[in-house]
């Protein structure tokens, strides 16, 4: 058993997510989301999905990403 980073829940089938060196400890992807998903630049939300990254930012869509850096050659990926 091991307790999660971010309810503090001691569960028996809680992961381990490895990223960019760092371990993290979860007892679901609730909470893995919760700490590890980027934020859109523009709207605030968490990035779920793939999501696009202009210039090392990130942003939950195109349309987002559009509104920061205006006519910048961005899409969502299909």
């Amino acid at each position: 058993m091991a307790v999660c980073e971010v309810c503090g829940n001691d569960y028996d089938m809680s992961f381990e997510v490895v990223a960019q060196g760092a371990r993290h400890t979860f007892d679901s992807f609730e909470c893995a989301i919760h700490r590890m998903a980027p934020i859109c630049e523009h709207c605030g939300v968490k990035v779920v999905g793939h999501g696009v990254v202009v210039e090392g930012r990130f942003y939950c869509c195109a349309h987002c990403a559009r509104h920061e850096h205006g006519d910048a050659p961005v899409r969502d990926s299909a």
